[in-house]
């Protein structure tokens, strides 16, 4: 049941390998389908989602996205793809949420600009060069700001990937060739332990997201880990009611059986507590 994540870099053909990939392997790949459920879980349009992923927000837009739903959402969905297995995943963080699992191969498909502005133009039809560069870097921009702010790393450093492959010298045949070919080393096969990593990491973003999705519990931040359907949280909250409402909506979660609610109360300060009675 292989699950390959790519880059998702604009230019790179890295959307070609997915497709012969998927195409040689019978993998399913990820579609339009994940935007529209990612809009519709967060209630907006699927261009807005569009437009914050490509850089192409507008202040305002970007200023009051909601970015911590949008997070929670794509992980919940890229989760929940991997976890069926056979399946090819570009771009929306695939390679960061996905990189601990084992039997996850993480590539970044890479292009010199030169050769990615000659394609953004041949597919825009355009002899605007300038345009196409600015249009690229904007992308790239955009990609390596949400990789820092999401997962606290940078974009494009090559040791978060199993392999890096440049089109530039590499056809999207020998790329396909070069993947199918690590995906099927011993390093990457499916076992017991990685497909219930995968299950669990699956579970506690679903765990995160109903957390979001209920207006008790939307703005309560804890840790939530999952083993083979017994959920652990862990954090502060304010009060015994927050504590309890978060457990309440964890193990109402399909395929949650029991949660382990560990909790803690805000402790107030006796000062700021003694302040407050004068």
């Amino acid at each position: 049941m292989p699950v390959i994540a790519l880059t998702q870099e604009m230019g790179s053909l890295a959307k070609d390998v997915s497709q012969r990939l998927a195409e040689q392997l019978g993998l399913e790949i990820m579609r339009h389908e994940t935007i529209e459920r990612v809009a519709d879980r967060m209630q907006v349009p699927t261009s807005f989602i569009g437009r914050l992923r490509d850089g192409k927000a507008g202040f305002v837009e970007r200023l009051t996205a909601d970015k911590r739903s949008l997070a929670l959402y794509t992980a919940e969905e890229l989760f929940a793809l991997a976890d069926r297995g056979n399946v090819v995943l570009r771009g929306w963080g695939a390679t960061c949420l996905l990189r601990p699992v084992p039997h996850v191969v993480c590539v970044r498909i890479t292009r010199s600009m030169k050769n990615r502005v000659a394609w953004l133009m041949a597919h825009l039809e355009t002899d605007d060069a300038e345009f196409a560069e600015a249009e690229i870097r904007r992308s790239d921009d955009a990609h390596a700001a949400r990789m820092h702010a999401q997962f606290g790393v940078t974009w494009g450093d090559p040791v978060l990937y199993d392999l890096v492959l440049n089109t530039d010298r590499i056809s999207v045949d020998s790329c396909v060739a070069q993947i199918r070919a690590l995906a099927e080393r011993p390093e990457f096969a499916e076992t017991p332990a990685s497909r219930a990593l995968l299950a669990n990491m699956t579970l506690a973003a679903r765990v995160k997201s109903a957390l979001k999705d209920n207006e008790a519990t939307s703005d309560i931040r804890v840790t939530v880990e999952a083993d083979q359907g017994k959920v652990k949280l862990s954090g502060i909250v304010l009060n015994a009611e927050e504590r309890a409402l978060t457990e309440d909506v964890a193990s109402k979660v399909g395929g949650v059986s029991s949660v382990d609610n560990a909790l803690r109360l805000m402790t107030v300060p006796r000062r700021f507590a003694s302040s407050k009675q004068t």
